[in-house]
């Protein structure tokens, strides 16, 4: 069983970009999560030494491999048939440059706007170090889109769009100015249904940081808009085992006037959040 270390859905990003490392691409995985307000990331990694991050994979024979980059290399070669990276070499090339980039660069783009996936904001003024970066990052997109044809960085999804995935939402969350290009590409992440969930398990699970909110005004997560579901303590599901784990459906939503059962709080409230984004869930709808 592969497991991954990971930290909070709503915040970090480098634990987004793992988790897409196996969502993406169809590879099994447990999630354990990561606690960041308890004790230090290190010292509850201290079963996965030398670990001291998050993400963290522990793969089936217990090798430990504590960083993303890492992941996605060491997933590629064993899992040669998921597509991680681009089968053409020209494209392989410089979807590996466009991730090893992003995994070193971009200081002040992470440092002054940091993933938040819970809210956007309005009224953000960029530095000019931000600035900077954002035109980097433009750059290499348009040269990968021109290239290979778009809409992902090198045509199809690649390991190269999930190290991109976090920019898209910080570009999103904070309003920042970038071209009609860039612009379609951050919308591609916002809309797919992985980034979705993840966003919506961030919306229901853990408690809100402080230090990762910013005093501007709120406005709504540009992303597509969810349909509209709630939920309720008693009626009649339409199923009886839970859409995701099979187990007896004991928490209830309800949407479009019909009632579904979950096996467990955490199974109706991200579906809650939202719907569309689950295909075992819209399964159950169609």
């Amino acid at each position: 069983m592969n497991v991954l270390k990971i930290g909070d859905y709503a915040y970090s990003s480098w634990s987004l970009r793992g988790w897409l490392l196996f969502e993406q691409f169809g590879i099994p995985v447990r999630c354990d999560t990561v606690d960041f307000r308890a004790a230090d990331v290190a010292e509850q990694l201290q079963d996965s030494a030398p670990a001291r991050t998050v993400p963290t994979w522990i793969t089936g024979e217990g090798a430990v491999v504590w960083d993303s980059l890492a992941i996605a290399e060491e997933l590629a070669d064993r899992h040669p048939e998921a597509g991680l990276w681009p089968a053409d070499p020209a494209s392989r090339a410089t979807a590996r440059s466009l991730a090893a980039e992003m995994h070193s660069g971009f200081g002040a783009l992470r440092s002054d706007c940091p993933m938040n996936l819970r809210c956007a904001y309005a009224g953000f003024e960029p530095s000019s170090d931000v600035l900077a970066d954002l035109e980097r990052i433009e750059t290499v997109w348009r040269y990968a889109m021109e290239r290979f044809g778009g809409p992902w960085l090198c045509g199809a999804y690649s390991a190269a769009d999930v190290f991109f995935a976090p920019v898209a939402a910080r570009m999103a969350g904070y309003g920042l100015p970038v071209g009609p290009e860039a612009q379609a590409y951050v919308d591609a992440h916002l809309a797919d249904p992985a980034f979705r969930r993840w966003r919506a398990m961030g919306l229901v699970k853990g408690a809100d940081l402080p230090w990762y909110a910013r005093d501007y005004a709120q406005v709504p997560w540009p992303g597509p808009t969810p349909m509209q579901a709630k939920p309720i303590e008693t009626g009649t599901p339409i199923n009886t085992a839970c859409p995701y784990s099979g187990k007896a459906a004991t928490h209830l939503m309800e949407m479009d006037g019909r009632i579904y059962g979950f096996c467990n709080p955490f199974c109706r409230d991200k579906t809650v959040a939202d719907p569309g984004a689950w295909p075992a869930f819209m399964a159950l709808v169609d």
